[in-house]
């Protein structure tokens, strides 16, 4: 609470001790002038004033003359982006006559004899000499007690940024009050109702100063808003809505999409922020994509800074991209031409494409958002598209090619989620063989058994749990026929089976692709071995690669978009409805949450939606979006979400008896490994926190603001799971700790590990290629292609292999998302002014901090330790997806607390 100590007898001056408050209502640098700049770390501060006689309001008081202090407020904001001061016309006149800002101060304490709120103290707040400083004089009544809210309400017709409020009484620096706001403000004229910007102090609903508790109320009713109408630019409402607006069949019938979440048993999906855009004329069930200049609305403060802005922003995939690809059409002639030969590609990191003379325009467009991939030629003024080298291909050119890298990745590379423990035998499909025909695999014990050698059984292989799958035969089988009426484009359902050797690496022994039944073609499923017969090491090659597409897709659209980006959104609405900005558990998470929403939206423009660039490029095409709803349906549940449960499920760790600590099945898993270190830190520092705030399991019960929260999350944002079983119960410590620790990991470490080595594994897409062209020459019993490939069979796996449009397009577009920006926030390296403000809290985080820069050198350590063979050793990219800090840019590295990109 911030203290003004306006109790004090008068004209004593108390020593000063310094004391921080918050305005931070949807989180720190959230803002468009937000930087990194804005972040301070205050030490407390008490102040104590001078008196006056009272004025309130500006209007001489009638009543008897009461004894007042003199507090100054000094407001650091600025103007929305591409707005000035001095050209703002209605604006400057309103600076002109001193009414920029009005400014109320809010008592924490009730009036002792009416027992009602007491009257807010009001100043304007004029503009200054220096740029975006507006200063303000109050004459706070002695009795006011301490301050714990400022209303701001703006008098400009734009928004303004405000960065910081500062209160100082009777001209002494020393008793400053900082209220640490990035935040937007709406204009009056947009909106009447005034902003809230709340004491740093946290409370939980029940401990909430009389004062502030139907404030504390009436701020979450305004985020809930009212559930109706069109959503405006600079408002601030969380609501939620279904995934129906990724097609657009008014421009094109073709852009149709079924509508994901709201059915439970067919596509069942997680909800987004809703924007209340009218419905298409052609399907009452989609939504509009048009409106508010074609950008889709989120709540004004979770929009990006205008450093993340410049440095990625909306125009980036929307713009950069767009201007990027039609440049390449006189080049390639046609979307589908194929890379003639590997030297072509290359040429993508060497020599390069070069872009038309008339392209300048473009290329100015791009050449600032994809600087790594748009070049000059040295000495030259000529431009071409030349790629930097990826971390694995500068590393060993030759690698992707090998049996143990393509092994290697599936723990250490950029989809370690999905290897599982192979526990049965025979292997067998749960699909209906009345529909997709015999379910029993044909990987057979013969098969394994020779691959493996040395007189080891399947049956030992198993006991010795050596014996491991990476399973993609029924959730893709479904989609099998569908994905193959697609143009230039197959699938298979496949199954992989690695060995645990004695160094404690992974071999692949076989692959397993099969082809569903039809009504017209019996099913197709065939075993491919390492044999060594040429034919049968070009087509174990072949197979190979047809399993990393599955995987590129898979993690893509399920590891990635779907287990972090898409699932995480309802937390986000459901904590800024149900939690008030006063609430430890907001102020937890928050710092969790920055940019989400605003990415998800950019990814429903030009990413996930009808023909957009996933479609395009990816082999699920138009079914993308439906298949990561069926893999919701199948494979989510919260409680997995955490890794240790995660890895128990999948076979990978198991639990010991004597402490309860897990113990990993493949020693040298680079990802569960690092990620168990990430995971206890922020578990750890999740413990403390809390247990300031909630003293007992009765409290975590009795917080209302936390189980509407919780309600809400698993009843309105994940509604189509609602009645899972095994949703957490938040009624003990320990359960809101695992629950909070989960997010949170998913947020920061989870999204980590999938996100930024995208470019450094695919940024050379053969190695995983986003979708595959033709099936196996073996498949058809066609004896042409099967002479064609004998004869060349790399030209085979080229023809496989994605067009020069996408591959480029893909490729490009995983540098960007690759990319950190220059304001990323670490986990672990700042603290929030809420944290500060509480000592034991702020000691917590001192301790996390210094656990994170542990990590980052226990990391170094393993990637130098030559007995760790899966992230160490001649030409191995070094595992650093979860190495907790980056500089700028494509590194590989960095653990953001939230999913910025």
């Amino acid at each position: 609470m911030i203290n003004l100590n306006l109790k004090q007898p008068l004209p004593l001056v108390l020593p000063a001790a310094h004391h921080q408050s918050s305005c931070n209502v949807a989180g720190r640098r959230r803002g468009g002038a937000a930087s990194s700049s804005s972040r301070r770390h205050t030490v407390p501060m008490r102040i104590s004033c001078s008196a006056t006689e009272e004025v309130s309001g500006g209007a001489v008081s009638t009543a008897p003359v009461e004894k007042t202090l003199t507090v100054k407020a000094t407001v650091e904001a600025s103007p929305a982006i591409g707005q000035m001061y001095v050209t703002r016309g209605l604006d400057d006149i309103v600076d002109l006559f001193g009414k920029t800002l009005l400014l109320e101060l809010v008592s924490s304490e009730l009036d002792p004899v009416t027992g009602l709120e007491k009257p807010r103290v009001t100043a304007f707040a004029h503009k200054t000499l220096k740029d975006g400083h507006f200063e303000a004089e109050f004459q706070v009544p002695v009795k006011f007690g301490p301050v714990g809210a400022v209303l701001v309400e703006n008098e400009h017709h734009k928004e303004v940024f405000i960065k910081e409020i500062k209160l100082v009484t009777g001209g002494d620096a020393t008793t400053a009050v900082t209220f640490d706001c990035n935040s937007w403000v709406h204009s009056k004229f947009d909106n009447p109702e005034k902003r809230v910007f709340f004491t740093v102090r946290s409370y939980l609903p029940s401990k909430t100063p009389g004062g502030l508790a139907q404030l504390r109320q009436q701020e979450l009713r305004t985020l809930r808003g009212d559930g109706h109408g069109e959503r405006k630019p600079f408002e601030r409402v969380y609501d939620y809505d279904v995934y129906n607006d990724l097609g657009d069949p008014d421009q094109d019938v073709s852009h149709w999409r079924p509508v994901l979440g709201g059915n439970a048993t067919k596509f069942p999906y997680p909800r987004r922020c809703r924007t209340g855009r009218a419905r298409t004329e052609i399907d009452p069930l989609t939504e509009k994509r048009g409106g508010g200049g074609g950008h889709f609305y989120v709540p004004r403060d979770e929009q990006f800074s205008e450093v993340k802005q410049v440095t990625f922003g909306v125009t980036t995939l929307r713009s950069g991209l767009h201007a990027l690809l039609p440049m390449l059409e006189p080049l390639l002639v046609k979307k589908q031409l194929r890379f003639p030969h590997f030297p072509a590609i290359d040429d993508l990191y060497s020599g390069g494409i070069p872009l038309p003379a008339d392209t300048a325009g473009s290329f100015a467009a791009i050449s600032g958002i994809v600087p790594r991939v748009v070049k000059m030629v040295e000495d030259t003024t000529d431009h071409v598209l030349r790629f930097e080298v990826p971390g694995m291909l500068e590393r060993d050119r030759f690698a992707w090619f090998k049996d143990k890298e393509f092994a290697r990745q599936t723990i250490a590379g950029l989809n370690p989620l999905c290897l599982s423990l192979l526990t049965e035998f025979p292997i067998a499909s749960g699909l209906d063989p009345e529909e997709y025909g015999p379910p029993e695999s044909a990987i057979t014990r013969e098969v394994l058994e020779k691959e493996m050698g040395g007189g080891l059984t399947v049956e030992a292989a198993l006991a010795a749990k050596r014996l491991f799958v990476l399973d993609y035969h029924d959730v893709f089988l479904p989609y099998v026929h569908l994905v193959r009426q697609l143009p230039d484009t197959t699938l298979y359902g496949s199954r992989t089976v690695f060995f645990l050797t004695d160094l404690g690496t992974l071999v692949p022994l076989a692959i397993e692709l099969t082809r569903p039944k039809s009504p017209t073609q019996p099913q197709w499923k065939r075993v491919f071995t390492h044999g060594p017969h040429a034919t049968d090491a070009w087509l174990w090659k072949l197979a190979k690669v047809h399993v990393l597409s599955h995987d590129t897709g898979y993690h893509q659209l399920v590891s990635h978009w779907l287990r972090t980006h898409c699932c995480v959104e309802p937390y986000i609405i459901a904590a800024n409805r149900q939690l008030s900005r006063l609430h430890p558990v907001y102020r937890l998470l928050h710092p969790h949450f920055r940019y989400t929403m605003e990415i998800n939206a950019l990814a429903r423009e030009s990413l996930i939606n009808a023909d957009g660039i996933i479609e395009q490029s990816f082999w699920p095409g138009k079914y993308a979006m439906e298949l990561s709803a069926v893999a919701y349906g199948a494979t989510w549940r919260f409680d997995m979400e955490a890794l240790p449960n995660d890895l128990l499920r999948r076979g990978l760790a198991v639990r010991r008896e004597e402490d309860g600590e897990l113990e990993l099945v493949i020693k040298d898993y680079p990802y569960a490994h690092d990620g168990l270190m990430v995971w206890n830190s922020i578990r750890q520092w999740a413990a403390d926190y809390l247990r300031v705030y909630y003293r007992s399991d009765a409290d975590v019960a009795a917080d209302a603001e936390l189980q509407a929260f919780w309600d809400e999350v698993r009843n309105v944002g994940h509604a189509d799971k609602k009645d899972e079983p095994w949703w957490p119960v938040l009624d003990t410590v320990d359960s809101l700790v695992e629950t909070l620790t989960t997010i949170m990991w998913v947020t920061s470490g989870h999204h980590a590990a999938v996100n930024f080595g995208q470019y450094h594994f695919g940024g050379y897409f053969p190695n995983r290629p986003t979708t595959m062209r033709k099936g196996m020459p073996v498949e058809a019993g066609d004896e042409e292609e099967m002479r064609r490939f004998l004869a060349q069979p790399e030209h085979t796996l080229l023809e496989m292999l994605p067009t020069q449009v996408q591959a480029i397009s893909i490729m490009a577009t995983l540098d960007i998302l690759s990319s950190h920006s220059p304001d990323e926030e670490y986990l672990g390296e700042y603290a929030e002014p809420s944290w500060l403000a509480e000592p034991m809290v702020k000691a917590a985080f001192e301790k996390f901090a210094g656990r994170m820069k542990e990590i980052e050198g226990y990391v170094d350590e393993c990637n130098n330790n030559p007995e760790m063979r899966n992230r160490c050793g001649a030409g191995i990219v070094p595992y650093e997806l979860l190495k907790p800090f980056s500089k700028p840019g494509v590194t590989g590295r960095g653990i953001p607390s939230s999913i910025s990109i």
